[in-house]
């Protein structure tokens, strides 16, 4: 059960790195916007476009590591990492609604 709420912790942190500074994230966007505008400078959040931070997986595969709702809590209460990297804000409920929806939309269908 550590090992899943580690690999949980690490992918929680890249999910939300090149946020902006330290703050609430204001304003109600679209799941999609909110993606493009605070993490699509580490990480590939469409559905073919390349992470640009090497350790920053692809929106569309983070349901292969944990339920992407899992972040849900993670997102209202803020989120702070050790890694430089990592920015610390924090997401309204229409905001984490938006943006676990956008989300959910995106993952990868299995492969069979």
């Amino acid at each position: 059960m550590k090992l899943v709420f580690t690999s949980f912790g690490i992918a929680l942190a890249m999910a939300v790195a090149c946020a902006p500074a330290p703050e609430a994230v204001s304003g109600e966007a679209s799941g999609e916007v909110l993606a493009k505008r605070l993490c699509a400078g580490c990480h590939a959040v469409g559905v073919d476009d390349a992470s640009r931070h090497s350790s920053a997986p692809p929106f569309r595969a983070l349901s292969d590591s944990y339920p992407v709702e899992y972040l849900a809590e993670a997102l209202a209460e803020g989120i702070i990492v050790g890694h430089p990297d990592m920015p610390v804000f924090e997401m309204s409920p229409g905001q984490i609604d938006g943006f676990l929806l956008y989300l959910e939309d995106l993952q990868e269908a299995p492969s069979d």
